[in-house]
Order: C-alpha cells, then structure tokens, then sequence
C-alpha cells in the first residue's frame, strides 16, 4: 500500500501533535481490539469470501476520508474504517484458504500455501516504498491517498473473485440454517477457551505474533548501529525480503516437532542478541536471519492452530488469537520501552520457551 510508508508523515505535515497522533495510533488498538472477534464470527456465520471483500472497502473509504479531509477528525474515523476492515480480514483469510484445501482434500497444503501468502506480504512492502516514493514525487500526498483507494478498491475485486468452498460439519455443529450469528460467536469462543488443543495453540500463537511488533523498531536499531541515515531505508527493507524467505520455506518444518520449533526460534533470538551486543551495521545481517527462522516457526504455528478447530467457527477462534496478539503486543512495547532491546529478547526467549507447551497437543510427530 503506498500509503504506509507516509501516514505518519501526513499526519504531521497537516499540523497534528505527536499526542494527537499517538491519540490516532490508539483509537486504531482499541477497535482493532474490540472488534477482533465479532467481525471473526461474522466471516465464520456468513461469508468469509464476503469478510475479504468489505475489508478492502472500508479500508479504502478510510483512505478516502483521509485524502479528500485531511484532518484529525477524518484520520479518526479513517483509523475506525481501517481498524474494522482489518478485523474482516483477520481470521477470514486463513479459515477461507484452510476450508477450501480442506474441502479439495488437500489440508496437509495448508503450512506450505499459508507460508507463501505470508512471504508475499512481506515482499509487497518494496513495491509499496517505491509506490510511494515515485507518487509523492508526482502528487504529493493526494495522488499517494488516491493510489491507495484504487489499491484497497482492487483487492476486494480480487477477493470477491475467490472460490469459497464447503465448510466440513462436525459433531458439534448445527446445520447452517440453526446457527444464528451469537451461537457462531459463542461456539468459537467456548472451544478457544474450553479445548485443551485448541486453547494451548491460540496462546501460542498469539504469543509468537506479537513479537512481530519487533519490526518496528528496525529502523531505530539501524540508526543506533551506526548505519548512515540515508541509508536505513535500504538497509532496513533487506531484514522482511528474508524473512519473506523464512515464511516461503516454512513448509519445510511443518512436521517439526514443538521442541525443534522452540530450538529454531532461540537459535534467531541468540543471533539477534549477538548483533545487538555488536552493535555495528552488518548486526543486520544476523537480525535478518532471526527474522525469517521467526516467520518460518509463525507460519507452522498458524498451521498448528487450523489443525485443531474442528467446529466451523474458525475465522472466530482465529481471531481469538488475533486478540490475544494485540493484548500480548503491548507487553512487547512496554519491555522495549523499559529497558530496549535486551528486555524484548527476553520476552522473545520467554516466548520460544512455551512453545513446546503450547503446541504439544496434537503435535503432527510426537502425537
């Protein structure tokens, strides 16, 4: 999206205070909190294909309010849009794309596809820097806004061009016709929270996606280890191509037990504490490695966690994690507020540490 690269900028550029931007970054939590899961079973009681394709729109109406209103009233509700539009979107894609192979009996594709689409996202941020370097060089911030509607408008044709396959039924489900929208949302909740497999691979899981937070202090990292301002861009964009890597080969590990992913995980946070200790520009290189054994061992988790739901409330107890992910995030901000990095890579040992409790049950090797 071209607009990533530059909303913080236009924010300030249009005369908001850090504490209103910061009041801007909160608003966008606290819907993404609040509306994690309702939006899950709204996927899991209607239409998943349906999910992806109003994510996109509202997203782009959120960046249409931004371009044509710049202000902090219209970057508020912009930051609802967006915040809600992704909501749709988490859970939705991976209960979509794990129904529709599961459908095709073709489930055990699911770590080596998921993995792809993950290292697809992570490669699209180059494009978009470019995107955004060339159009603002163009137009400036409008023509960059606009791009990005015609982005969100674009996608959400793609998704509504996607086949939705039949959902399994399993001896806990009703027929589709007797599930109302509040039984989908509390059949999800109950089995995140009830099944012992399930709740230990949501745990999981949304422990290991808010490391992902991590990404954002790259470029502070860089800075710090002396690597000349005006070459951070460059320098930084190399660390998610190989993490792109990372996610492509997680298929790899998928039938890793969780003792070997916890091991892989540890392996990246040691690299990443040795660059740290360094603390010289080719420290990159070894936070780059942390990044993609880091995707890799996510992708499998996300694997791991499809591989229990058994109900057809899966977008809803995948967004169970995508809450506990935003919650556990902020312990991730406030260790590297306290104390920077040395503080976020014991969370990260702590983290890599659980798996193995985490993803024992149902493990595909030891069982």
């Amino acid at each position: 999206m071209p607009l990533y690269p530059l909303y913080a900028l236009l924010f300030a550029d249009t005369g908001l205070s850090d504490a209103e931007i910061s009041a801007l970054f909160a608003i966008w939590s606290v819907v993404g909190v609040v509306a994690e899961v309702p939006t899950g079973a709204l996927a899991d009681r209607f239409s998943r294909k349906a999910s992806l394709v109003a994510g996109g729109i509202l997203q782009a109406a959120g960046y249409a309010l931004w371009t044509a209103t710049p202000g902090f009233a219209a970057f508020a509700a912009g930051f609802v849009l967006w915040g809600i539009g992704g909501t749709l979107v988490s859970g939705a894609v991976e209960a979509l794309l794990y129904d529709g192979l599961a459908a095709a009996n073709a489930a055990e594709h699911f770590t080596r596809l998921y993995g792809q689409v993950n290292a697809f996202e992570l490669i699209a941020q180059v494009p978009a820097a470019l995107a955004a370097t060339v159009l603002f060089s163009l137009g400036g911030y409008p023509i960059v806004g606009w791009a990005s509607v015609g982005t969100c408008l674009a996608a959400a044709f793609v998704a509504s061009r996607l086949p939705e396959g039949p959902r399994g039924l399993s001896e806990k489900d009703e027929p589709e016709e007797e599930r109302g929208y509040f039984t989908t949302l509390r059949s999800g909740v109950v089995e995140a929270v009830t099944s012992p497999a399930v709740r230990s691979a949501v745990i999981a899981v949304a422990l290991l996606a808010s490391l992902d937070g991590i990404e954002e202090y790259f470029p502070l990292l860089a800075r710090d280890w002396h690597v000349p301002i005006d070459w951070v861009p460059l320098a930084v964009v190399a660390i998610p191509l190989v993490g792109a890597v990372g996610a492509a080969l997680a298929g790899r590990l998928d039938r890793l037990p969780a003792g070997a992913l916890s091991a892989a995980l540890l392996a990246g946070v040691a690299l990443f504490g040795l660059a740290g200790m360094v603390a010289h520009p080719a420290g990159l290189a070894a936070v780059a490695l942390f990044y993609a054994l880091y995707r890799a061992v996510l992708v499998v988790g996300n694997a791991r966690l499809q591989q229990r739901i058994d109900s057809r409330a899966r977008a809803t107890i995948t967004s169970v994690a995508g809450l506990g992910t935003d919650l556990a995030g902020l312990l991730l901000f406030g260790a590297w507020a306290v104390a920077g990095l040395p503080a976020a890579l014991l969370l990260a040992v702590a983290v890599a540490a659980a798996l193995p409790l985490g993803l024992r049950a149902r493990d595909p090797v030891a069982g």
